[in-house]
């Protein structure tokens, strides 16, 4: 994919997306420089789609937002143009038709790979970059990494999953480590679901694409020693009387009944764990399992809900700070406080406000340490099935402890499959 400049327009729009988003015009100077002058007030059109939550009404996250950006640059007099389009749908919506398509958007990291094919998304650069960059961890900035190695969004909360659990039952050392905890009460763990599989996985040294997600010629490497070494410890698992395959509500409905201790969730379901554990809510970071005697680090996928530009933008300078704006530290906080979208953002790590809150602290712990990023390019698309499948052969017996090493070779070789 060609560079954001390179993509838009030419002449005086281009010296100023070259400036503002800095696509290789370094020399240039911003458009409020030059003779001393202050730039005149410049009337634009802006189009953002978000979610339906964020805009409720005029008063809602998106619009105040929106309004506060407005209010900082005198540079622009902007009129916003909202439409509805959840982060999920960003992709089919976007690529639908680019240039008809919103100049800012919220968009699901996992969509990256389609939104850069169909020329509907912009790299960014420049100032603006190096303001993402100091504000993001790693692995949010690896999310919005294309293959190409550019950055193509602004991360406003990460998408990950962590570990709640009955503090009655478990105490803050018990929860770093998975065998300790299934030592003393029931566990829930969704298996059968291919979003969690990997976690055991990649815990042992196995890989899906390389060590950044991201080479599809490496392939997803869950064969040999150390993937049979994770078969036979699952299957040994599942028959342990303190492990229930969380699928369908089965966790949650443990938790309030009293059968499960610990299960495997993220912030969605952060509110319902806390009605039913009241003060015993508790939440972490992935605990270790033990494999060849050693501890190793489960880890998580992880992903982000990002804010993406519209290369196709009539306004591409403003589109791009707009963006950067609501990716913000400010308007991350104000998301959190308006709506409870827990941040990524590395400057909120220590506001009191959220460090205090357990579920916030969780999710920021477990992307910092216990989490690797989801692949996004189209080759991953080979993996859900098979790993799926996996799962449910270690839960229904069909994979065990004598045929761990035959059943992994097996499993590898289908999630390498060609022609999915």
């Amino acid at each position: 994919m060609k560079r954001l400049t390179a993509m838009l327009l030419s002449g005086a729009m281009m010296t100023t997306l070259m400036t503002g988003c800095g696509g290789g015009g370094g020399e240039q100077k911003p458009a409020a420089e030059g003779d001393g002058k202050p730039a005149e007030t410049q009337d634009i059109k802006l189009t953002v789609w978000g979610p339906q939550e964020d805009q409720v009404d005029a008063n809602g996250w998106l619009p105040t937002m929106c309004k506060q950006f407005d209010e900082a640059h005198p540079e622009w007099n902007i009129t916003f143009d909202y439409g509805v389009c959840s982060e999920g749908d960003a992709g089919k919506n976007v690529t639908a038709d680019p240039a008809a398509a919103a100049d800012v958007y919220f968009f699901a990291n996992d969509q990256l790979g389609t939104l850069m094919q169909a020329n509907g998304i912009a790299q960014l650069g420049g100032k603006y970059l190096d303001e993402v960059k100091a504000d993001n961890t790693d692995t949010m900035m690896a999310s919005v990494t294309g293959t190409d190695g550019g950055v193509y969004g602004v991360p406003f909360t990460a998408n990950t999953w962590f570990m709640y659990y009955d503090k009655s039952v478990f105490s803050e050392d018990d929860v770093k480590s998975l065998d300790t905890m299934m030592q003393k009460g029931k566990v829930a763990f969704p298996l059968t679901n291919a979003w969690y599989l990997p976690a055991f996985y990649v815990a042992n040294g196995c890989t899906l694409f390389g060590p950044d997600g991201v080479d599809a010629s490496a392939g997803i490497k869950f064969g040999g020693e150390q993937g049979a070494a994770v078969t036979e410890y699952l299957a040994k698992m599942v028959k342990s009387p303190n492990f229930v395959n969380d699928a369908d509500g089965v966790g949650l409905d443990g938790l309030r009944t009293g059968k499960v201790s610990a299960i495997f969730s993220g912030s969605w379901d952060a509110a319902n764990i806390q009605e039913i554990l009241g003060e015993n809510f508790g939440a972490a970071q992935l605990p270790t399992i033990e494999i060849g005697g050693s501890a190793k680090q489960l880890k998580a996928f992880a992903g982000s809900k990002a804010v993406g530009v519209n290369p196709n933008s009539k306004n591409p300078e403003a589109a791009v700070a707009l963006a950067v704006y609501l990716g913000s530290g400010e308007a991350q906080k104000a998301h959190y406080e308006m709506r409870q979208i827990i941040p990524c953002a590395k400057s909120l790590l220590d506001d009191p406000a959220i460090s205090k809150d357990i579920v916030a602290s969780a999710q920021a712990n477990t992307v910092l340490n216990t989490a690797i990023v989801q692949p996004s390019i189209p080759e991953m698309g080979a993996y859900w099935t098979p790993a799926e499948a996996m799962g449910k052969g270690l839960v229904n017996g069909e994979v065990t402890v004598d045929n761990a090493a035959a059943k992994t070779e097996d499993f590898n070789k289908s999630l390498n499959s060609a022609g999915l």
